[in-house]
C-alpha cells in the first residue's frame, strides 16, 4: 500500500533515531538469565535456524546481542567459486544491484543517490565507481549479521560518516530519498585485484553498533564529524569469505566495485535470498 508506507517513512522520521538505538544498544547487551523467554520467543516468532550456528542452545547465549551476532559451523557456508568469484558479503535479501551510471548508484524506483555523497563527500574516493557496479543487500532481523568478504583485499582506507538512522526495511527504502546517503555509516576500502573495492555498512534505528575486526566497535558513539583512517602499510589482508565486521539487529551492505567487468549471476533479482560466501558475480578478465 504506497499511501500507507510513504506515511509510515514520513512518521519515522520524526523519532529520536540516536536516542532509540543507544537504548536498544545497552538493552541488547543486558546479561541476565531473564531474557531467556525473551530470546526464545525472538527464534520462534523469526524462525531462526538455531541448527546452523555454533551454538544451538538458546542458553547459550547471555544476552540478545549475543545471539543476534551468534556464530555459523563452517560447514553451513562453504566458500564458492574460485578467486574469480564475487562473493556475497551476508546472509541477506538483494535491494538493488547493477552499474553505476556517471556516480549515480539506483536506490528504489524514483530514488538514487551519488558514490560521492555514500562516501562522505571524498571525491577522490569516490573516482574509480562513477562508472563501476554496485550490490545492496539488506539484512533482516533473523539473519547471520557478520559480514564477510566478498573479494579478497588489503585494506587501505576507512571512513565513519555520522547521520541519520532511518529504518532499511525495504518499504521504508522505497519512500526516504538517498537513504543510504543520509545514514550514518561505516566505509570500508579494500586494494583488490580489481582496483578498490568499497564496502558501505549502513547504520539503522536499533542496529546498536557496526564492528570490524580490526578496530572493533566503530559506532556508537555516533558524533558528527567525518572520520578517515589511512590502513595503507599496516598490512591488513582479509581472504575473501574471511569476517570482516558485523552488526547488531539488521541493516544493509552497499558494496562498490570500480570500472572493470563484473558479470553478476543470470538467476539474482530483488528480494533474490543470498547466503555469505554465495558467488553473486564473476570477475571477467582484464
Amino acid at each position: 500500500m504506497p499511501i500507507v508506507d510513504t506515511l509510515l517513512a514520513q512518521l519515522l522520521r520524526l523519532l529520536p533515531h540516536h536516542a532509540i538505538s543507544r537504548f536498544t544498544h545497552r538493552v541488547a547487551r543486558w546479561e541476565s538469565p531473564r531474557i531467556q523467554p525473551l530470546l526464545r520467543w525472538f527464534i520462534r516468532h523469526y524462525r531462526v535456524n538455531m541448527a546452523e550456528a555454533v551454538e544451538p542452545d538458546p542458553a547459550g547465549y547471555p544476552s540478545f546481542n549475543a545471539l543476534f551476532t551468534r556464530a555459523l559451523r563452517e560447514d553451513r557456508r562453504p566458500l564458492e567459486g574460485d578467486e574469480r568469484s564475487v562473493l556475497s558479503p551476508a546472509d541477506s535479501r538483494i535491494s538493488a544491484f547493477g552499474a553505476i551510471e556517471r556516480g549515480h548508484i539506483f536506490q528504489a524506483k524514483g530514488h538514487e543517490y551519488t558514490v560521492t555523497e555514500l562516501l562522505g563527500g571524498f571525491t577522490d574516493l569516490a573516482r574509480p565507481f562513477a562508472r563501476g557496479s554496485f550490490l545492496t543487500v539488506y539484512l533482516s532481523p533473523r539473519d547471520y549479521h557478520r559480514l564477510h568478504m566478498p573479494v579478497s583485499g588489503q585494506l587501505t582506507t576507512m571512513l565513519h560518516v555520522p547521520g541519520r538512522l532511518f529504518s532499511v526495511a525495504p518499504r521504508i527504502v522505497a519512500h526516504t530519498p538517498r537513504l543510504y546517503a543520509r545514514n550514518e555509516r561505516v566505509v570500508a576500502f579494500f586494494d583488490t585485484a580489481v582496483g578498490p573495492v568499497a564496502m558501505a555498512l549502513i547504520g539503522a534505528i536499533n542496529v546498536g553498533s557496526i564492528e570490524t575486526v580490526w578496530a572493533g566497535e566503530v559506532t556508537p558513539p555516533s558524533g558528527r564529524v567525518i572520520s578517515r583512517t589511512d590502513y595503507h602499510g599496516r598490512n591488513i589482508n582479509l581472504e575473501r569469505g574471511a569476517e570482516m565486521g558485523r552488526f547488531n539487529l539488521g541493516s544493509s551492505v552497499v558494496l562498490l566495485f570500480p570500472d572493470h567487468p563484473i558479470r553478476f549471476q543470470p538467476d539474482l533479482a530483488p528480494e533474490t535470498f543470498l547466503r555469505i560466501r554465495q558467488e553473486v558475480a564473476r570477475i571477467a578478465p582484464a
